[in-house]
């Protein structure tokens, strides 16, 4: 999930971002976007992307947080971007952008998986780290960013900004233990012992929604590690009623944010199949509704097209 350590972020335009902005802007319909708000966190989409990145990125540099609400990760590693955004004191601008609803932004950043964390200063991309990484490593990414924007003249502080914070005494409420011990394996890629402190979790409160989650992603991670998606979807194409395949498929659909598309592929592979075969595609369909949420929209839309599919 994490990369390895330190920064390595040099310059470099691979996409026209400012041509992106244009065309959102383009196609938006009413008055533009007020812009970024006075503090240092804000929430971007496509309309909003000239003004918000484009623009403030020629004063500070832009680090753009590139989630989804379905992912695991991302809820772990935005706390601490927002939390280091104000901690530096409007020396950068924090840009949330959700990838569901904004797909087109996850395609100009080249997002092959979430969380993505780019920057851009003076119109240009500067990639910086993709995962939950832990926040040292956050920092060094970001105090090497400051540099890469001064040295292209890019060294203003956002207005209105608060000031570096004090330190408070205000710890954030702790997790439970076991979600911890997990979080903290996350952290450091052992996906193995995540699986196991969700697990016990689980056993001591089996009503756990939140450690339910945390198990059917970090199995998810598990399943798809190391696999090449290319490869996946072309054996999936090639076995259209093999369970195993359009499984694995419908996982790589998940993880590059497919989520329609891997519900569609195994809603038909139950239309495919019948007995045990069936039985085993429609548990792993219920288990990538926990991945995505309960109350996403597409998977009650989903849990409707499975409901069709078995009767």
């Amino acid at each position: 999930m994490s990369q390895t350590p330190g920064p390595s972020i040099p310059m470099r335009g691979a996409v026209d971002l400012a041509a992106v902005a244009a065309q959102a802007k383009r196609r938006q319909q009413g008055p533009p976007p007020a812009g970024a708000a006075s503090g240092v966190v804000v929430d971007v989409d496509e309309a909003g992307f000239q003004k918000t990145v484009i623009e403030q990125s020629m004063t500070v540099p832009v680090v753009v947080d590139l989630w989804a609400t379905w992912c695991g990760p991302c809820k772990q590693l935005s706390p601490v971007l927002e939390r280091l955004a104000a901690e530096y004191g409007g020396r950068f601008l924090l840009a949330k952008v959700d990838v569901d609803a904004n797909p087109r932004l996850g395609q100009v950043f080249q997002a092959q998986s979430i969380p993505t964390v780019v920057a851009v200063v003076k119109g240009q991309p500067v990639p910086l780290f993709q995962g939950a990484i832990p926040e040292q490593q956050v920092r060094a990414y970001l105090d090497e960013l400051l540099k890469v924007a001064q040295a292209n003249g890019v060294s203003g502080v956002l207005d209105g900004a608060a000031p570096p914070a004090e330190d408070e005494g205000e710890a954030e409420p702790a997790l439970p233990p076991l979600h911890q011990e997990a979080f903290e394996a996350i952290e450091r890629d052992d996906l193995p012992a995540a699986a196991a402190a969700y697990q016990k979790a689980l056993a001591q409160s089996p009503a756990d929604d939140m450690a339910k989650a945390g198990l059917a992603q970090v199995q998810l991670l598990l399943r798809t590690k190391g696999v090449d998606p290319a490869a996946v979807r072309a054996a999936a194409a090639q076995a259209p009623a093999d369970p195993a395949a359009q499984s694995l498929a419908a996982d790589v659909d998940v993880l590059e944010g497919r989520i329609e598309q891997a519900f569609a592929r195994l809603v038909e592979t139950v239309r495919l199949t019948s007995g045990d075969e069936r039985s085993t595609v429609r548990a792993h369909l219920l288990d990538l509704f926990t991945v995505v949420g309960p109350d996403d929209e597409r998977v009650v839309k989903a849990r409707k097209a499975l409901t069709a599919a078995l009767f």
